[in-house]
Order: structure tokens, then sequence, then C-alpha cells
């Protein structure tokens, strides 16, 4: 038997996509810390972009700050933004908390750091020739943050308009975010479960996660707010770096937009679940059939049980509340559930 969630254990919410003062938030990493700690979040990585920078002096022993930055791939070699170019925005998480390498240093891309010295101080590594929106030069570049301790993130794929041809194409990231909720606020669609089916298919071996990518432009409790709406449910041993980062790369969390899945267990072909109250729990097997348990508001499901089918490509395990919010587990291939 395989208990990937078990009843009781700990679940650590995190965002791991903000945005502060440092680039164009509107809150100092302090005010992050503290909106986020008062939500009931235990992790936060604040991202800012091209902006690598240690919080760690803002972790306590119940909150914990994981390092990292927002880079950023367009088309044009000045970093120029057009609204109807594609382009690829990566995540870089260091799995060491002292870690702020600069991977692929360019000027034009740095617009955020106004201090000619803090720009010259970068510990810089990598290419610096001029970035290329191509999947050659975004593997390279995803591989080149991997070889320096980092742990790469694929962001907002529709508000990229990035086509699906390339993002096949790409390597090396080891989730892509399932629901970037600034986005999702802007357009109600950057819930990314087609996409992220059609990747399984494919054969990709990626997880996910949601998370806000908050940038406060919103008051905290307005219904243009950017925070609090996606997030990842990290299944950590215990509230350390070490711990928290072992948990990412093992693919030991979930994405979520507000419900919660509190057991999740394989034992042969048999898969049993239990939820927050929802509408819908599903099983999805990569064709186009699902399994499901429906519910309503008098009589919601907290439970499924599913058996795998022979066919099955791969299983994820997805549910929906009432409010029409999701958790979205990664998916499990047949290998990895010894099928």
């Amino acid at each position: 038997m395989i208990s990937y969630i078990k009843k009781g254990q700990p679940q650590y919410k995190a965002n791991l996509h903000c945005h502060s003062t440092l680039s164009d938030g509107k809150l100092t990493p302090e005010q992050l810390v503290e909106a986020y700690r008062s939500h009931g979040y235990s992790i936060l990585s604040i991202t800012d972009h091209e902006y690598p920078c240690d919080h760690s002096d803002l972790s306590t022993p119940d909150f914990l700050l994981l390092t990292g930055y927002e880079a950023y791939i367009r088309l044009t070699h000045d970093g120029a933004y057009n609204q109807f170019n594609p382009e690829v925005h990566i995540n870089l998480i260091a799995k060491d908390p002292h870690n702020v390498s600069y991977v692929n240093f360019n000027d034009p891309y740095c617009k955020y750091v106004k201090n000619q010295a803090i720009r010259d101080g970068f510990h810089k590594v990598g290419s610096d020739r001029p970035r290329e929106y191509t999947a050659e030069y975004i593997n390279e570049f995803v591989q080149t943050a991997i070889d320096n301790g980092y742990m790469c993130t694929h962001n907002h794929p529709v508000w990229s308009m990035e086509a699906q041809e390339m993002i096949s194409a790409y390597r090396g990231f080891f989730s892509m975010e399932m629901c970037n909720y600034s986005s999702y606020v802007g357009n109600r669609i950057e819930y990314n479960a087609p996409l992220y089916d059609r990747l399984l298919r494919e054969g990709r071996r990626l997880y996910v996660h949601s998370a806000d990518d908050n940038h406060n432009g919103a008051p905290l409790d307005s219904p243009a707010s950017d925070s609090f709406g996606g997030f990842a449910m990290v299944l950590s041993e215990e509230l350390t770096y070490p711990s928290v980062i072992r948990a990412l790369e093992e693919g030991r969390f979930y994405s979520s937009m507000g419900p919660t899945i509190e057991a999740l267990t394989f034992d042969g072909s048999h898969v049993h679940v239990e939820t927050s109250p929802a509408r819908q729990i599903t099983m999805f097997i990569g064709g186009k059939k699902t399994r499901y348990f429906v519910g309503d508001e008098a009589h919601p499901v907290t439970a499924a049980d599913f058996d795998i089918p022979d066919n099955a490509l791969y299983v994820r395990i997805s549910v929906c509340d009432f409010a029409g919010r999701y958790a979205d587990t990664r998916g499990f291939f047949r290998d990895e559930l010894g099928l």
C-alpha cells in the first residue's frame, strides 16, 4: 500500500510565488510575511522579478521563507513587454536558503533593481548572451539553474500565451502552476488542468501546484485581491528548509484553490481518497472517461473509492468544492504505483 497522504499528517500551506516592493509588489517582505502568517500559511517564497534575495532572516520556527526569484524570457533581446507576444516565466527556488545566484544575467531584464551597486554585486552564473524565446535556450536556462542549486517551476502558461508545442518541448521543470491566482483574478481561465492532462498523456513526469503571484494592487479584503487564492499543501515531515525542499523534489505536495485532501492511498489498483466537503471527487486516467462521485450541499461528498482500470495511462485526483475551487494531485504513472 502507498499512503501518499496519511490521515492527520501535517500539511503545510505554501505560497511559492509572490512579489514585494523589491520589484513590482505593493507590500514589503515583512508585510507579506505578516499577511500570510495571519491567513494560516506556513511557507512563503518571495520571488521578485530578476532579484534573487535571501529572506531567511524573516523565518521563525512556525513560518518558513524559501529563497527564490522569478526570471522571464521574451521574444526581443531587450525584454520589452508586449501583451500579444508569448513569453515564459520561471520561478527559481533555491535548495540552499543562502543561494542567491543570478542565472544568465541580462541587464535589460533587471529593470526593477535600480541600485547599480546591487546589480554589480549579484553572483552571476551561466551565459550573459542575449536571452532567446526558444525551447533550446529555455531548456538551457533551466538546466543552468538546476546545476546551480535551484528547482524551477513553470509559471502561468495561459497568461504567457505560450503555444502547446513550446510547452511540450520544455524540460527540467519540476512543477507547473495549475492555478496562478493573480492571473485567474484577471482572466478566470488560469486553471490549467486541461494542459496538465495533455502533458501527462505525453508522458511528462511533472508535478503541479497553485500559487498567488500576488502583487497586492488591491487591498487584502477586496474581491480584486490577488492573495490567498492559490497554494500548495506541502506534505513535509517537518517545517525546516531541508525537509520542505525534499518534499518538493519528491512531489509530496498537491495544488489547491481551497479544498483539502485529507487522505490518499493506493492499494494495488484500488484508490481511497478523503477530502473536505466537496461537490465532486474525480479520478482522471488520461482518456475521455473519468470516474467520479458527486454530492450536493445537503449531502457533500467527503470520500471516494476507485478502481484503476487496466487501460489507465496515469491517475490523478481532482476535488471541486461548492465555490468552484479545485484541489489537484500530481499525476501518478502506472510504474510508480506498481501496476
